[in-house]
């Protein structure tokens, strides 16, 4: 098992894909060894990338009311640990953020997850976790979502909480119905 504390420095020392960001690189993770609840998002927002909070916007707002908690709860990192596939803001795209770096994930992942040995629950959220992490994923996010007793206990897919997603969310209210209730059952026995 790796020593958690300066590993998490080296993530946060990391200057992997500078070259590649339009701005310094400011990696962002939370985690401690006691975790029992990982979440693996995408990659920093902007005003995330300001403030270096992992999901200190709208998209965190939602996170916690889907996970009902509120956030000391959420940012006490004996409970949360929170890893994204892409630890630095990517930029600004076209119609939105850029996709996560695609180094970050092969270079940290596995030495991050080995040191936090009492992980019970790994929220996926969105569909680049779910893609590195699903090995029997089904044909998209949506069918993942749906499908989500399939990968339990270990993993639950989720669609990104963003804002954006309104309409995905009208779309599947089972989403509300079903997955959210088991979460919040779930996160209450686990923090």
């Amino acid at each position: 098992m790796h020593d958690l504390i300066p590993l998490l420095e080296e993530v946060r020392a990391c200057k992997l894909c500078a070259a590649a960001l339009p701005h310094e690189p400011r990696p962002v993770i939370q985690a401690a060894q006691q975790a029992r609840i990982l979440i693996i998002g995408q990659a920093p927002g902007r005003k995330v990338h300001a403030s270096g909070i992992a999901f200190d916007d709208a998209s965190g707002d939602r996170l916690r009311a889907w996970m009902g908690i509120d956030k000391s709860t959420f940012y006490d990192v004996s409970k949360i640990a929170i890893m994204p596939m892409g630890f630095c803001y990517p930029g600004k795209g076209r119609s939105g953020d850029l996709p996560p770096r695609p180094e970050c994930a092969p270079k940290w992942h596995e030495q991050i997850l080995n040191a936090l040995p009492k992980i019970e629950l790994t929220l996926l959220v969105g569909q680049y976790a779910q893609k590195y992490y699903l090995q029997n994923q089904h044909t998209s996010l949506t069918e993942n979502v749906k499908n989500w007793k399939d990968f339990l206990p270990a993993f639950l897919p989720m669609p990104h909480p963003s804002p954006r997603n309104q309409l995905w969310l009208k779309k599947h209210s089972w989403f509300e119905d079903e997955v959210v209730i088991y979460l919040q059952s779930r996160v209450a026995e686990l923090v």
